[in-house]
């Protein structure tokens, strides 16, 4: 089975606009089916977990309170993931995937670190 790529423009006057699948807007990946799936799963958790990984030596020292902690958290690692998502309309597997981090990055924060 041959996959044909139909290609559909947009003539405006002289101008004419080729519809494609995804483009990026302002820093955000907009897909023709408005789906975030690849946004969640493909920039802004992986953000948070580099974020998370820039932050981790203060993060684990056992000077700091877990107050401190969930600080860290909610002011420097969630709004690298969350950024414009009042935008978004997630589905329930993608909201899952949200859940997950947050569980994630909190068990990293809170569980005692072994020491070697």
């Amino acid at each position: 089975m041959q996959n044909h790529n139909t290609y559909i423009y947009i003539y405006m006057g002289n101008k004419s606009f080729e519809t494609v699948e995804f483009f990026k807007y302002l820093g955000t990946s907009v897909s023709n089916q408005n789906s975030i799936d690849e946004e969640i799963k493909c920039r802004r958790l992986q953000s948070g977990n580099a974020c998370y990984y820039s932050v981790q030596n203060h993060s684990s020292s056992s000077l700091l309170s877990k107050d401190i902690n969930v600080k860290i958290y909610r002011t420097i690692i969630l709004p690298f993931v969350l950024y414009e998502c009042e935008t978004w309309s997630p589905t329930v597997s993608e909201e899952h995937g949200l859940r997950i981090f947050r569980t994630r990055m909190l068990r990293k924060l809170f569980v005692p670190k072994r020491v070697r």
